[in-house]
């Protein structure tokens, strides 16, 4: 193990006890919260207030009374046994943490620990957030900057962000980062994905790295990824008995990596964006020129380049091909999942599954209708719906977008015209593409 190894695991064990003390490493003066727009904010904000509280019964009590209050689907749950947390101590592969997650907000518990929360404030991307409730009376929110060590780095692009990683986990929930890691997304190979994670569900003869432990002889790893596959129950892995629920669904894990690498983009190009207007305006102050909000020359060029990048993600470019059959997961999540629909009055919806090749029937991703999307800088939002109208109409001359058919573009125009509230004048006014 090398000595940044142990640093980590060093700083993660004084943190949790740190929280346990409410002591050092933990911010409760400057209070985000009171200012943030985010769902964890605002529950908080609640229980200060009287107009709601947790049920502090039992851990699992509290957990579940959570996620209803931050609407939080108890089937989205999934299962990570590495030691990829500020509680390592607490993780193994017979205590793994267990992930919630809604389109605006994620929730992590690991047993006899903290909740670790992510709220998605609209402008300020994610805040995150410690829950402190075991054996007190009253809870305790508090704020880290440790969290940012990965959660604000080359794999976020040095924004505040999210990860799903897939690593090759020792016996004790390790990571064995020499052999390297991998950041999951919807273009990634099965193969790469869930390492350390446990997965169940049904996906053919492909495999992943999830449920199995991972060994290294020298410059070789062994990973039997056979004992892995297509595992349905848990049990003959640890003790299900603490978690809200049974399974760590093969699905619940692609929409995650989907979302997270969607609120990552969506995040970093509006902070970009607002910071090339800035320039742009000090630029324009300093030649005595007119200050406009129309973007300019290198702002242009940075607005149009980020716009780029999130109407890729959002019509899944570049998508990993399911493959033998696709997959198979957990009716619970699914319908969990559809309920907060936004669908035609014919019944098409950008939450329609398909899993037999891709994850999603009509591939332009639900995350349009979120919240970080509406906030998203007037400039940089102009720019994503006259790309994304010009790719749907078929006027895009990339080679990029040759994967969507022309029935599956007119379907999702007509999705969007029928379901998306503040689309400019001229998607209006388009001609329907024919089938």
């Amino acid at each position: 193990m090398n000595w940044k190894c142990l640093i980590i695991m060093a700083t993660s064990f004084q943190m949790v006890v740190a929280l346990a003390q409410g002591a050092d490493g933990f911010d409760t003066v400057t209070k985000p919260w009171e200012t943030s727009n985010d769902p964890v904010a605002k529950m908080w904000q609640r229980w200060e207030t009287g107009k709601s509280r947790p049920d502090a019964t039992s851990d699992k009590a509290f957990i579940a009374s959570v996620l209803k209050e931050l609407n939080v689907p108890v089937a989205s749950q999934v299962l990570v046994f590495s030691k990829t947390s500020l509680q390592n101590p607490l993780i193994s592969p017979q205590t793994p943490r267990a992930i919630y997650f809604n389109e605006e907000c994620y929730c992590g518990w690991a047993q006899g620990g903290m909740m670790e929360l992510i709220g998605m404030d609209p402008e300020k991307g994610p805040q995150f957030y410690a829950l402190s409730f075991s054996g007190k009376e009253k809870p305790e929110l508090l704020t880290t900057d440790n969290c940012l060590s990965c959660h604000e780095s080359a794999r976020t692009n040095n924004v505040k962000g999210l990860l799903v990683r897939s690593v090759y986990s020792a016996d004790d929930g390790q990571p064995i980062l020499h052999q390297g890691s991998f950041v999951s997304g919807h273009e990634s190979p099965l193969s790469e994905r869930w390492g350390g994670w446990y997965v169940t569900g049904k996906h053919g003869n492909e495999r992943h790295m999830g449920n199995v432990i991972a060994s290294s002889n020298g410059e070789q790893i062994v990973l039997d990824r056979e004992k892995g596959a297509n595992i349905l129950s848990l049990d003959r892995f640890f003790s299900t008995k603490p978690y809200l629920t049974q399974t760590s669904d093969i699905v619940a894990l692609m929409v995650l990596e989907h979302q997270c690498t969607m609120h990552n983009k969506l995040t970093e190009a509006s902070k970009s964006t607002r910071e090339a207007m800035i320039r742009q305006h000090e630029l324009q102050k300093a030649f005595g020129e007119a200050v406009t909000d129309i973007p300019q020359g290198s702002a242009a060029t940075v607005i149009k380049s980020h716009a780029d990048k999130v109407v890729k993600h959002l019509l899944f470019f570049e998508e990993y091909p399911l493959q033998d059959g696709g997959i198979e997961g957990s009716a619970a999540y699914q319908e969990a999942f559809g309920k907060t629909d936004s669908g035609t009055k014919d019944g098409r919806s950008l939450k329609q599954f398909q899993l037999l090749t891709r994850l999603f029937k009509y591939r332009c991703s639900y995350m349009i209708y979120s919240k970080s999307f509406a906030a998203m800088p007037q400039q940089l939002k102009d720019e994503v719906y006259l790309r994304l109208w010009k790719v749907l109409n078929n006027e895009e001359t990339s080679a990029d977008f040759a994967y969507l058919s022309l029935s599956e573009r007119a379907h999702l125009l007509e999705i969007l015209l029928e379901t998306k509230q503040d689309l400019p004048s001229y998607w209006h006014g388009v001609k329907k593409v024919a089938s």
